[in-house]
């Protein structure tokens, strides 16, 4: 791969890849490791004949492969939670912030599903190629996650329900 290719493969990939290693680990500087050490295997990667779609694809999957690297790497070892870390960065208001606290208390299975489906847009079929399970597991995930994060923030008024329309990540947008 050359320099322009990467830096091309940054410039468009790089926020997903972040996102997806801070939301899969909930640390900043693991999700910044992640994001260095991927691109550093792109780097490294025999990429002719890739088109966008394909780089993409690799990267979440690297990533994700990474995040679990980490993953085991912190079960061997003491870390810190995030209470215990000043909060650098957090939500713009109130409502995202209550939601991103829920968000990060799912279990890590249903948690990353829904973040690419919300906040990277990818479908359930996509996801499942990305995560290695079947499309309908991952609508069983983003079910249980709705129904958990109902629980969480305390349920809805009048019949309300919790769809992709309904903006349930404060970034939502579809990924290019």
């Amino acid at each position: 791969m050359t320099e322009q290719e990467l830096s091309n493969a940054m410039k468009t990939c790089g926020d997903t890849v972040y996102r997806l290693a801070l939301c899969r680990l909930q640390n900043a500087a693991d999700a910044e490791d992640v994001y260095q050490d991927v691109f550093l295997r792109l780097l490294e990667q025999r990429t002719v004949g890739w088109d966008g779609e394909h780089v993409k694809a690799w990267l979440i999957r690297a990533a994700l492969n990474r995040c679990a690297d980490l993953g085991r790497l912190r079960q061997r070892r003491g870390t810190l939670s995030l209470d215990e870390i000043p909060d650098a960065a957090g939500p713009v208001d109130e409502a995202a912030a209550e939601l991103w606290d829920a968000v990060a208390r799912l279990p890590e299975k249903l948690r990353v599903v829904v973040h690419l489906f919300y906040s990277e847009g990818y479908e359930s079929g996509e996801i499942g190629a990305l995560l290695g399970v079947p499309a309908a597991t991952v609508r069983s995930r983003l079910r249980r996650a709705r129904a958990e994060l109902k629980n969480l923030l305390g349920g809805f008024d009048d019949g309300e329900s919790v769809s992709k329309a309904d903006a349930v990540y404060p970034y939502a947008r579809r990924a290019e």
